[in-house]
């Protein structure tokens, strides 16, 4: 290991090399959000002299206590960061600095909902995606929960005008952090692709729709987290209401907001948003978010972006984990689920036949599962594709992964989350996830480069090419070109044409509504 020095624009910093990549971590890219600074835009970061090390992770923004454990302990992570109200830090993986290169820049926005999760976590290790592709990987921390998305403008008035979107403001302030600095970091400030997973596939669309985003990338990337639409002034100042009532804040006592503890802003929070994921995400509030990220169309303001976006073919199962009547599911029971998610008798009816001719020889309770993983993902990653592609400025390329895991018996198929390692290249981490506690074999490796050589060829040129992978046409709705990833990947035509066909016209929530 080497000592690495770079200056940033609020002073140097040291990381070291790892496994021949430099290595930066924890790097403010915001100052303090505690006390005064709660619910307030992110400001600059504090200035510092001499070296400042960059050695370790900075803390994730609190949040619930239980939210990751079930998925910590399937993808085999221990233990819980460290967290802090004051949270504004990314981490940097480059091969090289001071070459005189300028690399494309991969920014990592990260799962969990808008309201769990870290730019931390093991799988979003940048080293084998820097060094296959010879770029820059950036992961980021921001706001989450009560902190990133408490909407008090119309309860508090303007003192408070962006504090239902000040999470959303933190990723605009990484983004800026990354142009001002990452060419010191051997990237190209003009070659940012964001990408995510599920919420952070969700804050990708909506960094899309904002204004002091534009221009701060150049190919965005959304995978298991389509948001055509977030929540209303009207339905963020309702939650944010419960919360205050909760707290004993009033109008009138509104300054001890910003003294209350962080933790019993989580106690609080956890008694009156029992859901770990909980309501929380960004508004339209008119000013910061000035329309819903995709609905009725796709924002004008990002149109000329290249966009790859999929989902996983089981995406529900993670999730049904701990549904203990699902396994006894039958075809009654099948059908007072699907009416009670859709609210219309017909339109359940018309989909439970549909579910049926596709899947004939599938129990209910699978069925219930596509369905429902259809539901959260797909369907909205479709309308969010097709409208995207109307606007005829810009490509669209949509993919659907389809390995499935071993693990528990075969119950969690082709899961939510799955397709993360091999987006990093980053198997190892992720063996008991895989299934591969005794050894990653050559086709899952082949997996990874295939896909994480298609999502590194998209940084750099705009087009998903990559070695053994076949040609990726753009989406259309006249062909709807979808590449399948698995061991044998393949290009197919509108896969599941019937159930998509199915859902048309049908409403669906999305993640933050």
């Amino acid at each position: 290991m080497a000592d690495l020095i770079v200056e940033t624009s609020a002073g140097k910093v040291r990381g070291t090399t790892i496994h021949d990549i430099a290595t930066f971590k924890g790097i403010p890219y915001g100052g303090p959000t505690g006390g005064r600074n709660r619910f307030r835009p992110p400001t600059k970061p504090e200035p510092w002299a001499g070296v400042r090390d960059a050695l370790k992770y900075g803390p994730a923004c609190p949040q619930p206590p239980e939210g990751m454990k079930r998925l910590r302990a399937i993808i085999g992570e221990a233990g819980r960061e460290e967290e802090s109200e004051d949270c504004l830090f990314l981490n940097v993986w480059t091969p090289a600095i001071a070459d005189g290169r300028k690399r494309p820049v991969l920014f990592w926005c990260h799962g969990g909902g808008f309201s769990m999760g870290s730019g931390s976590a093991a799988f979003y290790r940048g080293t084998n995606l820097a060094r296959r592709g010879d770029v820059v990987v950036v992961t980021v921390n921001h706001r989450l929960g009560p902190f990133g998305y408490l909407h008090l403008a119309d309860l508090f008035g303007d003192d408070y005008a962006e504090s239902g979107n000040v999470g959303m403001l933190d990723l605009v302030a990484a983004l800026e952090w990354v142009r001002d600095n990452i060419e010191a970091f051997g990237g190209d400030p003009q070659n940012v692709t964001i990408f995510g997973e599920s919420g952070g596939g969700a804050k990708v669309s909506v960094l899309m729709a904002m204004p002091s985003a534009a221009g701060l990338f150049r190919r965005v990337i959304v995978q298991s987290g389509p948001a055509l639409r977030v929540a209303t002034r009207e339905k963020a100042s309702e939650r944010a209401e419960r919360l205050l009532q909760a707290l004993g804040i009033s109008h009138a006592n509104r300054g001890q907001l910003h003294e209350i503890p962080t933790q019993r802003i989580i106690e609080v929070n956890d008694a009156v948003n029992p859901n770990a994921l909980g309501p929380w995400g960004p508004v339209v509030d008119g000013q910061i978010l000035p329309q819903h990220p995709f609905d009725p169309q796709a924002p004008a303001i990002s149109a000329q972006v290249p966009l790859i976006i999929g989902t996983n073919k089981d995406e529900a199962t993670l999730f049904l984990l701990s549904d203990p009547q699902l396994s006894t599911l039958d075809e009654e029971g099948l059908r007072k689920r699907t009416q009670a998610l859709l609210r219309e008798s017909d339109a359940a009816e018309r989909l439970l036949t549909a579910y049926a001719r596709t899947y004939p020889d599938r129990t209910p309770a699978e069925r219930y599962a596509a369905l429902v993983s259809d539901a959260m993902m797909r369907i909205n990653s479709i309308r969010l594709a097709e409208r995207k592609a109307a606007q005829g400025a810009a490509p669209v390329y949509m993919y659907l992964f389809t390995w499935e895991t071993p693990i528990l018996d075969g119950k969690l198929k082709s899961c939510h989350a799955l397709e993360i390692p091999f987006v990093f290249d980053n198997l190892e981490p992720a063996r008991r996830f895989l299934g591969a506690t005794a050894g990653l074999t050559p086709e899952l490796q082949e997996l990874a480069a295939r896909m994480s050589g298609a999502w590194l060829a998209f940084a750099r040129r705009g087009v998903p090419a990559a070695p053994d992978l076949p040609d990726w046409p753009p989406y259309t709705r006249e062909r709807r070109a979808t590449m399948i990833f698995d061991l044998h990947c393949r290009v197919e035509d509108d896969p599941g044409g019937e159930l998509r066909r199915a859902w048309e016209g049908l409403p669906l929530r999305g993640m933050s509504e």
